[in-house]
């Protein structure tokens, strides 16, 4: 008997979930169908895949070493299916996309932009943390991320799209709204903090800022999503740190110098290296460079700084 692909399926979620009763429910096949199988695989094989002796199931060596053969099988032949029914008039299709949180601003926009162009394609939209995008991209869960510049997984390249500059934010019942002059870094050492939590790059970033600078905020609100943030910083006289076009995008929120300011980072596109590249994700790649590129050129003809693109 040749191995077969749901053998290649079952066989990796086994392996996922270590346990065969929850991998036949995923499945939606029988416990014992889910196990003839498997060891139909072992039998053409000549060797053991699992270790069924201990509390959980997992893979023997051999099983380890066949698990990788097996997922990049999988993932090539759902790249090569992609090819086939790509078209490349973009009348039909799809894009998988992701952004980390503080991207709605930017993420909305242009995804409005490409479904005016190609309102064929369809596209899902996830909002995940840096490494997950990553992660997901790895595993051609997803076609493109659009996350931060900076070290990536081996097997990631990326575009760069802008600049962009985070600030410190207030709402209308803070002591800091209105205040022109910039706010010494120590001054925060006073102030009550709402942060995005500690495993997105946003609070990564800050956390550096604060380390740098030696100073003991107290964070007094963690969120997993900016609008929580926002809608948290207008109605309490906590502070956050946001983008400066998400800032702007609220007419309540108010920017406060501070001084050193924040560090800029850059904004890029993610995607696999070696992956398939789809009609939609080349067109939205485009989509996204182009648009960027001529916003920094009107930033500059206007005489602003921000927004600009970096090499």
């Amino acid at each position: 008997m040749q191995p077969e692909l749901r053998h290649l399926r079952y066989l990796l979620a086994v392996a996922e979930h270590a346990n065969f009763t929850r991998a036949a429910e995923e499945l939606r096949i029988a416990q014992p169908t889910l196990s003839q199988q498997i060891k139909q695989l072992e039998k053409a094989l000549g060797v053991l895949l699992l270790d069924r002796t201990g509390r959980t199931v997992r893979l023997t060596d051999a099983g380890e070493a066949y698990a990788g053969y097996a997922r990049r099988a999988l993932q090539d032949l759902a790249a090569g299916e992609r090819a086939v029914l790509d078209v490349h008039d973009l009348s039909r299709g799809l894009l998988r996309l992701a952004a980390t949180p503080t991207f709605t601003y930017l993420t909305g926009p242009l995804v409005a932009d490409f479904h005016t162009l190609h309102p064929g394609i369809a596209v899902e939209v996830r909002e995940l943390p840096q490494d997950r995008i990553e992660a997901e991209l790895l595993a051609d869960r997803l076609d493109l991320g659009i996350a931060f510049r900076g070290a990536h997984l081996p097997g990631i390249e990326d575009t760069t799209l802008f600049t962009e500059t985070l600030g410190l934010v207030v709402g209308p019942g803070h002591p800091f709204a209105g205040r022109i002059e910039p706010v010494p870094a120590a001054e925060l050492n006073h102030h009550h903090l709402a942060l995005l939590s500690p495993d997105f790059a946003t609070r990564r970033h800050v956390d550096a800022y604060v380390s740098e600078h030696g100073l003991r905020p107290r964070i007094a609100v963690e969120a997993n999503a900016v609008s929580a943030l926002t809608e948290i910083v207008l109605r309490t006289a906590l502070a956050t740190v946001l983008p400066d076009a998400v800032t702007r995008d609220h007419p309540r929120l108010t920017p406060v110098p501070l001084s050193p300011a924040l560090p800029t980072r850059g904004v890029t596109l993610l995607r696999r290296a070696a992956g398939y590249r789809s009609a939609a994700t080349r067109a939205f790649t485009d989509l996204a460079v182009h648009r960027h590129a001529q916003d920094a050129g009107d930033e500059g003809d206007a005489g602003g700084a921000e927004g600009q693109p970096i090499g």
